[in-house]
């Protein structure tokens, strides 16, 4: 097999614990699965999703998948197995701290706050495997301590830990955005949760913005960059 084949291979729609094993071999006493949900919208949070997987060998909930490959429907149904499945948290950064301080940092911002959520939980954060989606390691450099992150593109459609962690971002998220739907129904958020859709937009040209947009985030599309 050439040596670049692994990054063309296509990635599986059904995750496996393959990854989260090799770790347990290698030593991790259990693994972290982290995904975020919200890194693009004009609205909201950035929420970052953690799942606890360890060693036992118990097997995760059928029909488990990356969130964006599960209907709202389904996410709802399949939530309180990936609960059950194991322990988990969710972190937020809210809007006027992504204005502030950028995503990137506010996505490091939100994992910490799960992860410290998990410590108070009991979990041994520091002696685990943190398993980041995707190419870019934005955790490590908000962590007052360091912590064993391992990123992996394309880990929350792999990575049963990661999927389980995106489940619960998602579905978290998405309720939240519910809830303030009712406080502000003009920007149709309960549809689009945040979103940039035409009916978000034709609200903010009606009603301005609220204290939950990502301001310079609206100006900056505006301005067409």
């Amino acid at each position: 097999m050439p040596a670049d084949a692994s990054r063309t291979a296509p990635i599986p729609k059904d995750p496996t614990l393959d990854t989260e094993r090799e770790y347990f071999a290698g030593g991790a006493v259990c693994v972290i699965g982290l995904d975020e949900v919200g890194r693009g919208a004009i609205a909201g949070p950035v929420a970052v999703g953690a799942h606890v997987v360890f060693g036992d060998g118990a097997s995760f909930p059928e029909g488990l998948r990356d969130s964006k490959l599960l209907s709202e429907k389904r996410r709802e149904t399949i939530a309180p197995l990936v609960d059950a499945w194991g322990t988990g948290s969710v972190g937020f950064a809210s809007a006027a701290e992504i204005d502030a301080q950028g995503i990137t940092a506010m996505l490091g911002e939100a994992a910490r706050r799960a992860l410290l959520r998990l410590h108070d939980m009991g979990v041994p954060v520091d002696r685990a495997r943190i398993l980041l989606d995707g190419a870019h390691d934005w955790l490590s450099p908000v962590l007052r301590s360091p912590l064993a992150v391992q990123t992996k593109v394309g880990a929350d459609r792999a990575c049963a830990s990661v999927a389980a962690a995106s489940v619960r971002a998602k579905v978290a998220r998405d309720r939240l955005m519910r809830e303030v739907d009712e406080l502000h129904p003009q920007y149709a958020w309960a549809a689009n949760k945040g979103y940039g859709s035409q009916a978000h937009y034709a609200g903010i040209a009606a009603h301005g913005l609220t204290e939950l947009h990502r301001a310079t985030w609206i100006r900056e599309s505006r301005l067409g960059r």
